[in-house]
């Protein structure tokens, strides 16, 4: 085999795995289940030995990695529907922590470390297990942690404040291309968005590596090559 037929029987590999992972759903890129992490690593290993070996063909190759996908998608849906199904192949989320005492028995069940959950309580910013109302261990391995009330962080209800609305800025301009889309869903044009970042010293879009609009109407601009953030200017 030579080094074009193997570029291209890597590529055509590539392209598939890509097409599939996106077909089978954003849980498959995301924190795996058990189930979903043998699919992928089974899925991996059948597309390493077609690519590796000249002598097995493409069809032959591929069959067995779509053959997985399918099953993959088919269990996906019908755990949708059955409620022991999803148990039996993701299990089922096991308390750590209750009333800021552990739960040796089910930490034991888990096989679930005192040192990892350290570690866990730690990345969530909790230093105390005193503190924690309850600790969850989730089917992906993610602790969720719910603290007592009175160590939760206040936030503007407690005071009966209702912040300002604050929603997610619409990008305008990236790596010098403008977004015809979201500038459409601002109201303006491409000739008030030259005007807005030729105040902040932008010649023109090309210049641009990032530009995004706030729902307070405030602009937000980088130039390419710059590492001084410029500040927000009020444009409305």
């Amino acid at each position: 085999m030579g080094p074009g037929v193997a570029v291209g029987r890597t590529l055509v590999f590539y392209a598939v795995l890509l097409f599939l992972l996106r077909v089978m759903g954003k849980r498959e890129i995301g924190a795996l289940s058990p189930f979903d992490l043998v699919v992928t690593i089974m899925i991996a290993e059948l597309a390493a030995l077609p690519m590796e070996n000249p002598e097995i063909s493409l069809i032959n190759g591929l069959i067995p990695i779509l053959t997985l996908a399918v099953a993959e998608i088919g269990v996906s849906y019908a755990t949708l529907k059955s409620e022991s199904l999803r148990l039996l192949l993701t299990g089922s989320p096991s308390v750590i922590i209750r009333d800021g005492k552990l739960i040796e028995s089910e930490m034991r069940q888990v096989r679930y470390n005192l040192g990892d959950l350290m570690l866990q309580l730690r990345l969530k910013g909790v230093i105390n297990i005193a503190e924690v109302e309850v600790a969850i261990l989730e089917t992906n391995g993610e602790l969720s942690v719910i603290l007592k009330s009175e160590y939760r962080p206040m936030v503007p209800a407690d005071l009966d404040v209702v912040p300002q609305y604050d929603g997610l800025p619409l990008v305008l301009v990236v790596d010098g291309v403008v977004n015809e889309f979201n500038l459409k869903r601002t109201g303006f044009d491409r000739d008030w968005l030259r005007a807005q970042l030729g105040k902040q010293g932008a010649e023109s879009e090309t210049d641009v590596l990032l530009a995004s609009l706030d729902t307070m109407g405030r602009l937000f601009v980088q130039k390419k090559n710059s590492s001084r953030r410029v500040k927000h200017a009020d444009i409305l």
